[in-house]
Parts: C-alpha cells; sequence; structure tokens
C-alpha cells in the first residue's frame, strides 16, 4: 500500500519544481542573460505570465494536501508546458535551455500520474 500521502508529495515536488525553474527564467529575463524568454509573444507580456504560473505552482505546492492544490497542480502545469512544452524542441535555443525543458515536462507527467494513478490519502485510509 502507498504511503498515504504519496499523491500530495508527488504534487508538491512537481509544483515547487516548476515555480523554481519558472522564476529563473523571470530572473533571466530581468538580468537580460542569455538564454531568457522574449519580453512579450502575441498572446501576451512574459512577465506576469510567468509571475501568474509561479504563484499558482506555489499555491499548489504549499495546499497539495487538500483537494484545493490538487486541483491547482492542472493550471500550473498547463501554464509550464505553454512555456516548456513539446513546441520547445523546435526552439533555436533548445541546446540552451534543454535541462529546463525536459525537467518541466517531467514534473507534468508527475503532476498527471499523481492525479490519475494515485489514491488519494482518504481511498487509501479506507482501503484498511
Amino acid at each position: 500500500m502507498p504511503h498515504p500521502d504519496t499523491r500530495a508529495d508527488l504534487i508538491a515536488a512537481a509544483c515547487l519544481l516548476l515555480a523554481v525553474i519558472q522564476a529563473m527564467m523571470l530572473a533571466s529575463l530581468f538580468a537580460g542573460v542569455a538564454p531568457h524568454p522574449p519580453r512579450a509573444i502575441p498572446l501576451f507580456a512574459m512577465p506576469p505570465f510567468l509571475s501568474v504560473s509561479i504563484g499558482t505552482a506555489l499555491a499548489a505546492c504549499l495546499l497539495a494536501q487538500r483537494p484545493t492544490g490538487q486541483r491547482l497542480a492542472i493550471p500550473a502545469a498547463l501554464f509550464a508546458l505553454l512555456s516548456f512544452g513539446p513546441q520547445k524542441y523546435l526552439d533555436p535555443a533548445f541546446p540552451e535551455i534543454w535541462i529546463a525543458v525536459i525537467a518541466s515536462q517531467a514534473a507534468v507527467l508527475t503532476i498527471a500520474y499523481a492525479l490519475i494513478a494515485q489514491p488519494t490519502a482518504s481511498r487509501a485510509r479506507h482501503a484498511n
């Protein structure tokens, strides 16, 4: 039987990783250190988007023990995919950012696994 907090622990760890990666990208944008994201894309400016992405991932991390936090992990993962999804394999900067892309995608897969395959703590208690 899995540890009752496995689902929440996986979500918290993955969301923390996403928040750190996105915070570093935001810092590199502000500092002008390459590689960094563009200041804006056709849909929005990057600093507000990354701020919302970081905040959502941190909220999901802090609240991972609760259903609300686990639900917040879904938009956190989707926001991360906008920045680090499969489209980044075609980005000319990929050789410089590959580690962030792969780590972010692994974190998104971890969130999906936790939400789909891991039982909640209450289901694990009732299974006994």
